[in-house]
């Protein structure tokens, strides 16, 4: 919720705390599969999700450096389409879209520029739309972008497709604690069976002399 309601104001369309709380208390309770109550607001519950994204939106903004301006690939995207005269075709501008989307999920927009990242998704709907494009010379050479890092970020982009989400997601602040606490668990206890293993490595003995 912070992390929306810090976007809502940077792109200039900011919404009221109340609305994005009813609406993600409407989204969990149809996760959960249960009736959809509106909250009370003076109850508890409302004012727990209200300081809950306060203060995720002041971690945010700390992490960030207060620094929240930030270059978006959209505009270039459509420019290029426009360029490459593919405004009218009947699937890649939205498939293009969809995947800047998605891509939002990956770590390719602090890892290349976003001249490069329109550049990929637009290759990359072309390639599902069996859309051949320039090539002599390469049109992304027009962009100033590399074929390779357009292959790598739609290779990030294929992966979230493949990627199944568990059905016990944490959605409260108590299910992320409790989430975060039994992995923590886990893990300690992988580590713990490994270093079992290695301590009992020596009473395992010499191995055996294989004859020829």
């Amino acid at each position: 919720m912070g992390a929306l309601f810090l976007a809502s104001k940077v792109s200039e369309s900011p919404c009221k705390i109340r609305d994005l709380i009813n609406v993600y208390n409407y989204l969990i309770r149809r996760y959960r599969n249960e009736p959809n109550e509106p909250l009370e607001y003076l109850g508890q519950v409302f004012y727990e999700m209200k300081d809950a994204l306060v203060i995720a939106e002041m971690q945010i903004l700390k992490k960030l450096g207060f620094n929240v301006h930030v270059q978006l690939p959209y505009g270039l995207m459509v420019n290029y389409l426009k360029v490459l005269e593919l405004t009218d075709h009947e699937t890649i501008p939205q498939k293009a879209w969809g995947y800047l989307n998605d891509s939002l999920r990956t770590n390719v927009y602090v890892c290349y520029q976003p001249a490069t990242i329109a550049c990929a998704v637009i290759w990359l709907a072309a390639r599902i739309a069996q859309v051949k494009l320039p090539t002599s010379p390469p049109w992304w050479e027009l962009f100033e972008a590399e074929l390779e890092d357009m292959e790598n970020i739609s290779r990030h982009i294929m992966r979230l497709y493949a990627i199944r989400l568990p059905s016990n997601l944490p959605l409260s602040l108590d299910e992320l604690e409790d989430y975060l606490k039994n992995y923590e668990d886990r893990r300690k206890s992988g580590i713990n069976e490994i270093n079992e293993i290695n301590d009992n490595k020596d009473d395992l003995g010499p191995a055996p002399m294989v004859e020829d």
